[in-house]
């Protein structure tokens, strides 16, 4: 089946809000289990070479939608592959049915690389240049470009591209006057506006580098001092280091902390998670350079070009407003960060609960016993089962939840341990059968967008249930909620998308829950994130068989 994902990208590229916060997520990669690998410009060097080895698998045809093969001859090859070789394209999806696999939708993934969102009034373009075959690299505010695919298409040696990233992070240009970079930040026709001026005012082959380089490559200058301060560094850093527009920026502190943060409009997590969890296990299984490794003796003043823009007073004073206002936005926003160390999906899956499930729990729990109510609650789930499937809406909030909520915190001793157990289980059921539903393009989000859609483009009166106070507040989604467990993530993030909101990115691992928490003034983040450590307290102690006191 296909889905029609035209309505969807017109939704995104329609939007003016700014994409930072609005829509930019970020994920983080774990460190290299090599410690002496993280150093800055080693690690730089091999998640690049990783990153373009994926590419060039990507275009060769070669990357299958759960292997990565980047030596196909040797590849193994399975009796259902095999099999399944054989079959007409038109009729594998149903082999693949007959074994209960769903090769996934790969149609986002071309737009992985040489893309960038680009401003337009009233509606943004995509774009991509699969022709360009160099890197974008991002360091104290200064652009800089060399080539990363030769003239062949074949990888530039690893030592070059350490060389030449060597000799960037050597560079000792101050920041610009004027940082560019805080333009893209920028409400979408402002943007759009100060982009025709940086085009008329000559600026139109830099810009051209900047949009078809292969990706962004940001290096920043410092260390990461804990999990809150590494958040908003790849949230939304200081403004000055990153190309919001790039289909994605790939960010290395000083010390190696490493992560993705990643435009929305082109494409969703599973796309990206595939590039990281990729990208993670070749930079570490087979790095390209060692700590050791010296860099070629290649002439990296030639090879590298740094961009210069030309800038007039209008365009200055464009990006003075553009860093007060994104300044103004960054004070207003909240992060706090939690580990609940006492278990996690091993223990709940030995008590047959499903650990999606238990972590949405916890934070209907925690809103409940933080605000003394149930919320409209969103938790994205893909459906790239079809074809150009995009995401549908999983809505934990339930009779079931909201019935284990008021009996945890209202009246937790009026309840038998069993009869607690029993709720959560009942929970865990209903949470597992809306995740299938979803899934599986049986969700009512996305029929009722796309219904409202067809009444609109076809002039019709919209019907009286979207004009409904509750089709309004069940769109008012106050707990965001997104879940990655990779174990090439540490962990990811974003920010509310209601003012009054709390934006939840969490991970369920093997005996740890962890999840990062944005809000704004109109919510207390640090509060929430206590409630949500004490409702899987509560939770483990009933799973465990114990008594829990109100």
């Amino acid at each position: 089946m296909m889905i029609n994902s035209g309505p969807w990208f017109d939704m995104y590229l329609s939007s003016r809000d700014s994409v930072v916060l609005n829509f930019n997520p970020f994920m983080c990669f774990n460190p290299d289990p090599k410690v002496e690998y993280n150093d800055q410009l080693t690690r730089a060097t091999n998640m690049t070479v990783s990153a373009i080895r994926f590419l060039k698998t990507l275009r060769a045809g070669y990357l299958e939608p759960e292997v990565f093969h980047l030596n196909p001859d040797k590849s193994d090859t399975q009796t259902f592959k095999r099999l399944i070789r054989f079959v007409p394209s038109s009729l594998s999806w149903f082999g693949a049915y007959m074994v209960n696999a769903y090769p996934l939708d790969m149609s986002q993934y071309f737009r992985l690389f040489n893309s960038t969102r680009l401003p337009k009034l009233n509606r943004d373009e995509l774009f991509t240049n699969e022709k360009a075959k160099h890197l974008l690299v991002l360091r104290n505010g200064n652009f800089y470009i060399f080539d990363v695919l030769d003239r062949d298409g074949n990888i530039v040696k690893p030592s070059e591209i350490q060389a030449h990233l060597k000799y960037i992070l050597s560079d000792s240009s101050p920041a610009p006057a004027f940082p560019l970079a805080y333009l893209p930040s920028e409400n979408r026709d402002i943007w759009a506006l100060l982009r025709q001026k940086l085009l008329s005012n000559g600026n139109e082959e830099v810009l051209q580098k900047v949009d078809s380089a292969v990706f962004c490559l940001c290096l920043d200058d410092f260390p990461i001092k804990d999990l809150v301060h590494l958040s908003h560094n790849m949230l939304h850093g200081d403004g000055v280091n990153r190309w919001y527009d790039k289909s994605f920026n790939l960010i290395l502190t000083k010390d190696g902390n490493a992560a993705i943060h990643f435009e929305h409009s082109w494409g969703d997590g599973v796309a990206v998670l595939r590039f990281q969890n990729e990208v993670f296990k070749d930079s570490t299984q087979n790095p390209a350079v060692t700590p050791q490794s010296q860099p070629a003796a290649v002439d990296s003043s030639s090879a590298v070009q740094k961009l210069n823009f030309k800038l007039n007073d209008a365009l200055k004073a464009g990006i003075i407003k553009a860093k007060q206002n994104f300044d103004a936005t960054m004070e207003t926003l909240t992060l706090d960060v939690m580990q609940f160390k006492k278990g996690g999906k091993e223990f709940l899956k030995e008590k047959k609960v499903s650990p999606d499930a238990v972590a949405q729990l916890s934070f209907q729990m925690a809103f409940f016993r933080q605000y003394g109510q149930t919320v409209a609650t969103y938790e994205s789930c893909s459906t790239a089962a079809f074809k150009h499937g995009r995401t549908e809406t999983i809505r934990p909030t339930s009779i079931y939840t909201k019935k284990c909520a008021e009996a945890f915190i209202r009246q937790p001793s009026k309840h038998s341990t069993e009869e607690l157990q029993q709720m959560i289980a009942e929970c865990s059921k209903y949470h597992g059968q809306l995740t299938k539903e979803a899934a599986m393009g049986q969700g009512f989000d996305r029929h009722l967008f796309s219904l409202r859609y067809l009444a609109t483009s076809k002039g019709i009166p919209l019907p009286d249930l979207y004009q409904d106070q509750a089709y309004a507040q069940l769109n008012h989604n106050i707990l965001s909620t997104s879940t990655l467990s990779s174990p090439a993530v540490n962990i990811g993030g974003f920010a509310p998308v209601v003012p009054d909101g709390f934006g939840v990115g969490y991970g369920v691992h093997d005996d740890w829950i962890g999840c990062i928490v944005s809000s704004y003034p109109a919510r207390n983040v640090h509060e929430f994130i206590q409630c949500v450590h004490k409702s899987l307290e509560d939770i483990f102690h009933v799973l465990e068989g114990k008594h829990i006191d109100g």
